[in-house]
């Protein structure tokens, strides 16, 4: 629910990433082919918007290059274009956002919807109209505002995703839904003792009982408090989400574009490492030896293959694999989607 499309590379004069929505036809079939081939069929779009200007432009980008390769990617906004993916050889694209920020009103919920969008961030770190990021200094919970924002998200099929709120805001967003919670990216504090950035055994618990499903990250320093950090401690996530509240709540996080990078790379002005926010030393941020923030093994293209032969070492049957692969999150998303 967050395996991003593909992150600006700056070596690069522009970054494909650019290139591919701002020039026609310059996605290649080579290009397309790292995307088939991935085991990915949907990508989830990560980005944000700081305003309702800036999301309408994101998202009319998006839905122009959709528009330009219909031959290979389709827009997912409906439970029944998932089976309909499984019946082409297309890569589904899924229009969300990390943040909030965009919506001014409940009424912008809607013309958001209209545009695309299936799942908005309540908050990133920060705090803003709705709540708080778990990097704010006083987490105030779900505003009154935000209140509104769920309330209509619910009403028009829009997921609420709660990945990088505040404790408080969390569970708050998690009692105000009214359809299933989400968490696309985040791991368990039990595992990461003292990570806010994680999710505590009750909100994790709340959660479930909503129906919702939680996505398992592949960033070391979300993963394990210390290094080393290697897959079977990625593997050991999903082990206690699948203990504490059943494999149907489980799925794959990822946080990370088609390569394997988790932001931008060489960006001219340092936003590829965001550690001048307020408060990011709650990241407890840790690297490999190499300085990447990535888990060997699960950096690549087609790393979905090496978490599934994780999951078949811990012993998992075919039909939780499936769950934990899509299963779930399809589950999910059809009972939002109304």
């Amino acid at each position: 629910m967050l395996n991003q499309f593909r992150f600006a590379d700056y070596a690069e004069h522009p970054p494909k990433s650019e290139l591919w929505l701002r020039a026609p036809r310059s996605f290649t079939t080579a290009d397309f082919q790292q995307y088939r081939t991935s085991g990915i069929r949907v990508f989830a779009l990560g980005q944000s918007a700081a305003s309702y200007e800036s999301g309408v432009r994101f998202y009319a980008d998006w839905n122009g290059f959709i528009a330009g390769y219909t031959d290979w990617f389709t827009r997912i906004e409906s439970a029944g274009d998932f089976e309909r993916l499984k019946k082409s050889n297309k890569v589904g694209i899924m229009l969300t956002f990390q943040n909030s920020d965009h919506f001014r009103t409940p009424d912008d919920v809607n013309t958001f919807h209209t545009l695309g969008q299936r799942l908005s961030q309540l908050t990133y770190n920060a705090t803003n109209k709705l709540g708080s990021g778990f990097l704010a200094d006083t987490d105030v919970g779900l505003t009154p505002f935000g209140a509104e924002i769920v309330a209509r998200m619910n009403a028009v099929g829009m997921a609420v995703d709660l990945s990088h709120c505040g404790d408080r805001t969390t569970l708050d967003g998690i009692a105000a839904t009214k359809k299933p919670a989400l968490f696309s990216h985040a791991a368990c504090r039990a595992l990461v003792p003292g990570h806010m950035r994680c999710k505590t055994d009750e909100m994790i618990t709340s959660m479930a009982k909503t129906g919702g499903v939680m996505g398992i990250p592949m960033i070391r320093f979300m993963i394990k408090i210390d290094e080393p950090v290697t897959q079977e401690h990625v593997l050991d996530h999903f082990d206690h989400v699948a203990k504490l509240v059943g494999v149907e709540h489980v799925g794959v996080g990822g946080d990370l574009d088609l390569v394997g990078n988790p932001n931008p790379v060489n960006a001219p002005d340092g936003g590829g490492r965001p550690t001048n926010q307020h408060n990011f030393d709650r990241y407890r941020l840790h690297e490999d030896t190499d300085g990447r923030i990535t888990i060997r093994g699960l950096d690549h293209p087609k790393r979905i293959y090496d978490l599934t032969e994780g999951l078949i070492r811990r012993k998992y049957s075919d039909a939780d694999i499936q769950l934990i692969l899509g299963g779930n999150w399809i589950r999910a998303l059809k009972e939002i989607w109304i």
